[in-house]
């Protein structure tokens, strides 16, 4: 597979990476401590993932030096003195002890990243696999047991699951468990799950219409509840099936309406706000979902429409990505690599 992610971003990326699955502080941990023992080093409770501000944005972090691997070590555009510096992090984070506390820690906590964390987990396993190399399954089989607690507990969550979380951040079901679909395979997961999910994302929104997509963004939304919903379902209903569904879920977007709002990017007042600049990430994730979309949709001005909305998308939020600021630096880059590395209509 041709990468669509370019080479000019391999170097930045892989630097900026790097430079955030070691720094351990400024740290936010979701932990719920149940006493004084408890205050310790983050490295302590996390002794793979404990740096990039929080657990999750380091999970995909890895990830991202990964998917760099995987695209460019072959090419040249990744230098092998680089390339070197991501497999000794790698050796030194992905070990099976480092990956077995981890994995205590989530079946520990149930509650823990869910479900956002978990897919992270899974894309990353995920990638090491299809790495192919002899470091992606040494790695891959260290995640075994992260992925094997992650299954456990989607198995235990999913049925109890009664209704989606749609909020634009972490926790948006559809945004993780379309994660999960796309990686879970390669990742591991056994068949059973990975069925579950899918029909999990068919009885949450197989129903629903007339999305309100004139109520987004919210004001610290980095996902798209409509785009991100919609293209949950394109991984698991077939083709025209599916575009029956966008037909009536999101109407104007797929008549191509220019004022649709999913269509405008948003508005960043301020990038150094925590909560606001999370809509830098929404132009990079919308991005990813416009151009998934429109794969899905045939030729026509709404495919047209879509693809040049990402293309929009993509100018705003893609020299925000590295900036200095830790409270960006720390994730954007992720979500920059998912949209460049969507290509366009596929």
């Amino acid at each position: 597979m041709s990468p669509a992610l370019p080479a000019a971003y391999a170097v930045p990326f892989a630097e900026l990476a790097l430079a955030n699955v070691v720094r351990e502080y400024p740290n936010a941990p979701a932990h719920l401590y149940a006493g004084p023992e408890e205050l310790v080093a983050p490295r302590t409770l996390h002794p793979a993932f404990y740096g990039g501000y929080d657990w999750h944005s380091t999970v995909h972090m890895h990830w991202l030096l990964v998917r760099l691997m995987r695209r460019f070590s072959s090419t040249g555009d990744l230098p092998a003195t680089l390339t070197t510096r991501i497999r000794e992090v790698l050796d030194t984070h992905l070990t099976p002890e480092n990956i077995g506390v981890e994995a205590a820690y989530l079946r520990g906590r149930p509650h823990f990243e869910r479900p956002y964390g978990w897919a992270w987990l899974i894309a990353l396993a995920g990638e090491c696999r299809a790495l192919a190399t002899p470091d992606g399954n040494r790695w891959a089989e260290a995640l075994a047991p992260g992925v094997a607690a992650v299954g456990d507990l989607l198995g235990a969550w999913m049925p109890k699951a009664t209704y989606p979380v749609r909020h634009g951040v972490h926790n948006n079901s559809a945004f993780g468990l379309g994660l999960i679909l796309d990686a879970g395979g390669a990742a591991g997961l056994p068949a059973q799950v990975l069925d579950a999910a899918a029909d999990r994302l068919r009885a949450w929104f197989t129903d629903d219409h007339d999305a309100p997509a004139h109520w987004e963004p919210s004001g610290q939304d980095f996902l798209s509840p409509a785009l991100v919903e919609a293209d949950a379902m394109r991984r698991v209903l077939p083709a025209a099936e599916f575009r029956t569904w966008i037909a009536a879920f999101l109407p104007d977007l797929v008549s191509a309406e220019p004022d649709s709002t999913l269509l405008v990017p948003p508005t960043v007042s301020d990038h150094a706000d925590p909560q606001i600049g999370h809509l830098l990430g929404l132009t990079l994730s919308r991005a990813a979902a416009l151009r998934s979309i429109a794969g899905a949709l045939p030729d026509g001005p709404a495919r047209t429409a879509l693809l040049a909305s990402a293309e929009a998308h993509l100018t705003l939020g893609l020299p925000t990505v590295s900036s200095g600021d830790f409270s960006s630096d720390h994730w954007l880059a992720t979500y920059a690599a998912l949209a460049l590395d969507t290509a366009p209509g596929h």
